[in-house]
């Protein structure tokens, strides 16, 4: 989708809101439904216009579900002391900041582009179902990706915020503001059946003009991991097992290649949501100039890349050599013009393994022959400075991987019955990420050992990936890795508390809607 549907993201459909606060919409200015929906071709117009939102930078643009799911824990730092970071990364969080946004990123922000998703899906499966327009056989693709992306949402929101409004109905905006908080079992067996759904009705993969899409095996690794969260580990197993053998995808043999910009659509990917440059992100306000034209430095949202490559003003290690590495990028058509504000940890970069191939590209910390001042992450990094020039980039963002269906199979199998038959399912991973197969195989490990082992194998493995904090939390040991840590610029480790493995409703969400609080008072332990 990414050069077919470039006019469609630029148009203001009515799922595209631009106004401040979700519930405070004046239905006026959005695009009536029953002036919508008239052809399959607005269905699916709409249908772009709800993964358009999940590409803003509360959710997987800039720093959305990343803040969440990977800062505050052991892999990514900021390389500074960053107010759009701290939050997180040092357990400083509460109702009032949750309000606060940077560039569209907050507890808010991310907030309330999931239900803005939601709400959108509900309208286009009431619209769609039954529609005499449209047929029978694309109704059901239509209404079975619009379920994949709501479960995608609910699954987030339960994570995140575990008891929260819910529905799934196409209900008017006075209706949504007086919910309150329905229980996260809940609103996670509507996911299960969400997912499901999808998978019975989506592809298996698509033609290149339709990249992009979710597939029915990205719904399953949705599944695999709810069943996981609920420690239904033979489910879990089961699903894993069907996205390895039945999938079309395979693992490539080198670690590296999986995150080339120049094969985004490679075979180990799943799933990834695809940008291109000059396109513009829904809530990029006042980044259009009077001519119509776009400033040279923003792009479509997509400021991930920008995220982890560095600026030139914080490199390399003996700044009088700053002037030397710049014309050495520039002969590789290259720039450090990130913010460099997303780094590798400390801790992470300490303990990962010397032998290990993919230390590599998960800590750069020598670049063209210096020494720099930070580990860089460059399997996130763009430096092409025509392909992926500051806060313009291409570059896909990717969702879910067949590696981590690999490390969840030994996961769940080591559960069930020890690691005697779950050394088949690590192996693979380990296999391509050492030399020999004495450093990579496994021999002999207790069922305790081979846990320990696959909360390492997938900090190495998927670092960078929003899986650590989710990880961490559903293994119940997020606070003894937080508070056993160093860290370069906050005190995390003596901030965390039991609570924060959830995030608190943000404040102005309370103010507008008062039943939030009536089945917790506390808002998960914020108040």
């Amino acid at each position: 989708m990414k050069t077919k549907n470039i006019i469609l993201y630029t148009l203001l459909l009515f799922s595209c809101f631009a106004c401040e606060d979700f519930l405070e919409e004046d239905p006026r200015a959005l695009v009536a439904p029953e002036t919508f929906y008239r052809s399959e071709s607005d269905v699916r117009q709409a249908v772009v216009g709800i993964y358009a939102i999940l590409k803003n930078n509360s959710i997987y643009g800039q720093l959305g579900l990343d803040l969440f799911y990977d800062n505050g824990a052991d892999i990514l730092e900021p390389n500074r002391s960053a107010n759009i970071v701290e939050p997180m990364g040092n357990y400083s969080l509460n109702e009032a900041i949750a309000d606060a946004s940077t560039q569209k990123m907050s507890v808010s922000d991310t907030w309330k582009d999931l239900y803005r998703v939601i709400y959108n899906a509900n309208i286009i499966i009431d619209k769609t179902t039954g529609n005499s327009a449209i047929s029978v056989a694309a109704q059901t693709d239509i209404i079975a990706e619009v379920r994949f992306i709501r479960g995608l949402c609910y699954w987030h929101i339960a994570n995140l915020w575990g008891d929260a409004p819910f529905y799934t109905e196409a209900l008017t905006l006075d209706q949504i503001r007086v919910l309150g908080r329905t229980d996260e079992a809940t609103i996670l067996d509507s996911v299960l059946a969400d997912l499901q759904f999808a998978q019975l009705h989506l592809a298996s993969d698509y033609p290149e003009e339709q990249r992009g899409r979710a597939s029915k095996w990205a719904a399953a690794i949705i599944e695999a991991k709810l069943h996981m969260q609920q420690k239904n580990w033979q489910a879990g197993l089961n699903k894993s097992l069907e996205i390895i053998n039945q999938s079309p995808h395979r693992l490539l043999t080198n670690y590296a290649d999986v995150f080339d910009p120049k094969n985004e659509y490679n075979d180990e990917i799943i799933w990834s949501l695809d940008f291109a440059k000059d396109i513009r992100g829904q809530f990029e306000e006042g980044t259009v100039r009077a001519d119509g034209s776009f400033p040279s430095v923003f792009g479509n949202g997509n400021w991930r890349p920008s995220m982890f490559s560095p600026r030139l003003r914080d490199e390399p290690k003996n700044s009088s050599e700053r002037s030397a590495l710049a014309d050495a990028l520039e002969a590789r058509g290259e720039a450090f013009n990130g913010t460099g504000l997303q780094v590798a940890a400390k801790d992470f970069a300490e303990k990962f393994p010397l032998n290990d191939l993919r230390r590599s590209i998960n800590i750069v910390d020598n670049y063209l022959g210096f020494d720099l001042n930070f580990p860089y992450m460059a399997k996130v990094w763009n430096l092409d400075v025509d392909d992926s020039p500051r806060f313009n980039h291409s570059d896909n963002r990717l969702v879910f991987r067949l590696a981590d269906v690999y490390l969840m199979a030994a996961e769940c199998e080591n559960e069930l019955n020890g690691p005697v038959n779950a050394y088949q399912y690590i192996h693979p991973i380990r296999q391509r990420a050492f030399i020999t197969q004495a450093e990579w195989e496994l021999v002999g490990l207790s069922q305790q050992e081979f846990r320990e082992v696959i909360y390492d194998e997938r900090k190495w493995e998927l670092a960078g990936e929003c899986n650590r904090r989710y990880d961490l939390i559903r293994w119940g040991i997020l606070f003894d890795v937080v508070e056993n840590l160093e860290y370069r610029f906050w005190t995390p480790n003596t901030n965390i508390r039991p609570y924060h493995v959830k995030l608190p409703i943000p404040l102005q969400e309370l103010q507008v809607n008062p039943a939030l609080l009536e089945s917790d008072p506390s808002n998960n332990g914020y108040r």
